[in-house]
């Protein structure tokens, strides 16, 4: 798969935190049945390597792509990606995890906030970046950096919601995580899923449209 293409295609990357194992499937179904085609499940989910596992034989011959959030170290990372990641997200830069997913051929987002940094990681290799934490540094920072950063793809997380998803997706991005504006907690802590989706159909008929 072309990372830098899906995500410019799908406009949007879910991201799965915290569920119970139980919940997993249902959880992961919803997005996938409300348009979603990019998930990934956080490393510090209980059960997380048996959830990418899971997610990746339930979708193993469908056009889903399942990878692993908040990787902090290499050993998270191998971790991941011995158990079937298809690609990694990070919250930060960590040039050692952005090598290793290369070396291994997985696609990597590592977490940037700075010039530097978003520097440091497209010459270390990673072909997006993930800009975090975006809803703090907001649209005017994200229009600045692109001036002189115009050809990094960047992938907005933090603090996207449907009332300015729009707004950022014009910042000529390639897309942005959703995390607790789209698997809102409520939602998983009732197994309303039905909601799930409809939450999800909602994000993507907004995405679609910029």
């Amino acid at each position: 798969m072309n990372l830098i293409e899906l995500v410019k295609e799908e406009k949007i990357v879910a991201i799965v935190r915290g569920i119970k194992q139980e919940d997993s499937l249902a959880t992961v179904e919803a997005l996938v049945e409300g348009g979603i085609r990019l998930i990934e499940v956080t490393m510090n989910t209980e059960g997380v390597l048996e959830i990418i596992q899971q997610w990746r034989k339930r979708f193993e011959n469908e056009n889903v792509y399942i990878g692993a959030g908040t990787v902090l170290d290499t050993e998270m990372a191998q971790a991941a990606i011995d158990a079937g990641a298809q690609f990694l997200v990070t919250p930060n830069l960590d040039e050692d995890v952005v090598k290793l997913a290369i070396e291994q051929e997985i696609d990597i987002i590592p977490g940037v906030m700075t010039p530097t940094e978003i520097v440091k990681a497209v010459k270390a290799g990673a072909k997006v970046v993930k800009l975090f934490p975006a809803g703090t540094l907001g649209v005017k920072y994200i229009k600045e950096i692109k001036g002189p950063l115009s050809h990094v793809p960047i992938l907005a997380t933090g603090g996207v919601n449907l009332d300015n998803i729009n707004e950022f997706l014009e910042q000529d991005i390639v897309g942005v995580g959703l995390g607790g504006s789209l698997v809102k907690k409520d939602m998983l802590e009732n197994k309303n899923f039905k909601a799930l989706t409809e939450l999800a159909r909602k994000y993507v008929t907004a995405a679609k449209g910029v």
